[in-house]
């Protein structure tokens, strides 16, 4: 089965043109229940060898990674930007305890699978890359080069509670699109110094227009916070996974975050001799990686061929 998508036009496409995908398409996927779609956005030429599938955090949407993805694509790759269930494009989850992370390992499963691809590129920020971290450890896996982008194996408490506290506060609808960009300019200021452009573009893909309700609402499942009542349901211990990575890795990291400290850092750099890091400065949790010299760290390590 190979992954279908259908072309975009620029008369389709409602803003941001210069920003648009080539195609846009979905896979289904399945849970204990049901099964449900899910979308994602795909940049660049389809006939591309080895893919490159980023995959976001735990609140946002595939449209985080577009000025990476255009720029991955305008120097010949072929980018997949899914959104995970609940989120953006994608539908919602029946069973609220079904966000979790081996249902995201499945989602995602069937999306490499569509791809017809012998090897993949993984980018995976926060939950995007504990998903990489998990599929890119075990034997037969198709990613062969990966970017962690502000996560480690072993998740922090001072983090997760922040996490759980922005999930339980999070509002549900905004009566403007500027209130709606006050608000994720300041939930996501760990994100790093945005251009206004940039802030814009975060927000205009994290929101939809609600005619019935008059309102704007997050294109992020609420009861995704039902999952992460319990905090310790993501304090999950992923060492056995990281060390069995056996392909160049580069981790992200932003200099303030909660969610890599340094002593983590430092046994993932202990364990496993393929990790080289990047740390950025003003920048928490995490990096938004649409800063040009952020891409041009990716780009480089994306594009090299070497083993190690």
């Amino acid at each position: 089965m190979r992954l279908k998508s259908t072309e975009v036009r620029p008369a389709d496409w409602p803003e941001g043109r210069q920003m648009a995908p080539d195609r846009i398409g979905s896979v289904r996927g399945l849970t204990r229940r049901s099964f449900h779609r899910i979308a994602f956005t795909d940049w660049g030429p389809a006939s591309a060898v080895r893919p490159v599938l980023c995959v976001h955090g735990l609140t946002r949407n595939g449209r985080d990674f577009d000025h990476l993805a255009a720029a991955l694509a305008s120097a010949g790759r072929r980018v997949i930007c899914p959104d995970l269930p609940g989120r953006g494009q994608s539908e919602r989850l029946q069973d609220s305890s079904d966000y979790a992370l081996p249902q995201y390992c499945s989602d995602m499963t069937v999306l490499m699978a569509g791809l017809g691809a012998t090897e993949i590129d993984w980018v995976g920020t926060s939950l995007g890359g504990l998903i990489g971290m998990v599929l890119a450890a075990l034997p037969g896996s198709p990613i062969r080069r990966i970017v962690i982008n502000d996560i480690g194996p072993y998740l922090p408490w001072t983090g997760l509670l922040r996490l759980g506290a922005n999930l339980n506060e999070a509002p549900r609808s905004f009566e403007t699109i500027e209130q709606a960009e006050g608000y994720y300019r300041r939930v996501l200021a760990p994100f790093g110094q945005l251009e206004d452009a940039h802030w814009r573009h975060l927000t205009t893909h994290s929101v939809i227009w609600s005619a019935e309700g008059r309102c704007f609402r997050p294109l992020c499942d609420p009861n995704i916070a039902h999952a992460f009542r319990n905090p310790w349901h993501y304090s999950i211990d992923l060492w056995k996974y990281w060390d069995a990575i056996d392909f160049p890795i580069l981790v992200i990291r932003g200099q303030q975050s909660d969610l890599l400290p340094e002593a983590v850092l430092r046994d993932m750099m202990r364990r496993n001799r393929n990790v080289r890091v990047h740390t950025l400065a003003d920048c928490g949790h995490a990096p938004a990686l649409i800063a040009d010299d952020q891409i041009e760290v990716l780009a480089q390590f994306l594009s090299r061929n070497d083993p190690t």
